[in-house]
């Protein structure tokens, strides 16, 4: 719980931005001062409210306590300390979330990876249901869905699919889902009716700015090769493919869905970018990833995270024990912030619990 000078420190603070702001000055100062002002509004904001409650707090007891005062105000100033109690606790948990630490990439937009695990085609089938999941959720949220890459399956669905997804606020709703995702149901091609299980694996890296790497070209090994896949003249005749090796990481990334190499050099760059960031990020923030990991998973490819169960009609996450009745809806993304929202939540309960020890 914050004291009154820190509040007023804070709603101090967000007055001098706004005369700094007003004073119109340019260049990256404008950015930079845009962007703090931008993060300290909603807080300054949840401040006064918090100051305001607290005066009416105050006076409420001072009126309930006051012997001079009539019974029926003294009975409805205790009414009032009652319910006013109430929504500065509510202030006081709602600041307390607002300065938690922020994640820099969360604004970001993302790099989502959906690949097929264990379970062959139904795998593969499974993981392209999951891509049209993301791109129905992100057509919901007004977010830009791009396939960068995909290795198609042999009936159908993705054994690989690399996309980007852009706008405000991606990559803090997507992160947490990244892991091995499993799915039971009968196949398509089953004819006695059992139920399989199968999974496919998600990654979601913070899509990166040009500020925040710097792939140095002698730290690359590039290679151009003739794209695979049914053939025929420029197929034959076009080294169009493109794969690239970061040697410090080892990182690898091979490019082959446009004919144009150009295009697949710049693909397989900002792909690789986004997986040398998300590497460098948890290099030099392992308290993070330590944390994230302790409560939403790693994300690496050994741990499942969700379950999606078609005979009955339920998808179950794991980290938070939540299952929800509403396949159809989650599978065309609708009622997936009804699991996104809970896990957000848990994970700042978490960080709250770690700041006040």
């Amino acid at each position: 719980m914050l004291g009154e000078e820190k509040l007023a420190g804070l709603i101090a603070r967000l007055d001098e931005l706004t005369a700094r702001l007003a004073e119109g000055p340019g260049g990256d100062v404008f950015t930079q001062l845009s962007k703090e002002y931008a993060e300290l509004e909603p807080v300054a904001a949840t401040a006064r409210a918090l100051m305001a409650s607290r005066r009416e707090l105050a006076e409420a007891r001072s009126l309930a306590e006051d012997a001079a005062s009539e019974a029926d105000m003294r009975a409805i100033a205790r009414e009032e300390q009652e319910a006013l109690a109430q929504r500065i606790a509510a202030l006081d948990h709602e600041l307390a979330v607002r300065l938690l630490p922020k994640d820099a990439a969360d604004e970001r937009g993302a790099i989502l990876e959906v690949r097929a695990g264990t379970g062959g085609d139904e795998a593969s089938l499974f993981a392209g249901d999951l891509v049209r999941m993301y791109e129905r959720y992100a057509a919901l949220k007004n977010w830009k869905f791009e396939v960068l890459s995909v290795s198609e399956g042999t009936v159908g669905g993705y054994k690989e699919a690399i996309v980007s997804i852009v706008g405000k606020g991606v990559f803090a709703r997507l992160k947490f889902e990244s892991g091995v995702h499993r799915v039971q149901r009968v196949p398509q091609t089953e004819t006695s009716g059992r139920i399989h299980t199968s999974a496919a694996t998600v990654a979601v890296l913070p899509e990166v700015e040009d500020v925040d790497i710097n792939l140095d070209e002698k730290d690359l090994k590039i290679e151009t090769m003739r794209a695979g896949g049914a053939g025929g003249q420029h197929v034959n005749k076009t080294e169009s493919a493109v794969r690239i090796v970061h040697l410090p990481t080892g990182i690898t990334v091979v490019q082959m869905d446009e004919r144009s190499q150009h295009r697949n050099r710049a693909t397989a760059m900002k792909i690789l970018s986004a997986r040398v960031y998300e590497l460098e990020r948890g290099k030099l923030d392992a308290a993070r990833a330590a944390e994230r990991r302790g409560q939403i998973g790693s994300g690496d490819r050994s741990e499942r995270v969700r379950t999606y169960n078609f005979p009955q009609g339920r998808v179950s996450d794991h980290r938070i024990e939540l299952t929800l009745y509403k396949i159809d809806k989650i599978m065309i993304g609708e009622a997936l912030d009804e699991i996104i929202d809970p896990l957000i939540s848990e994970h700042q309960a978490q960080l709250l619990a770690v700041s006040s020890n």
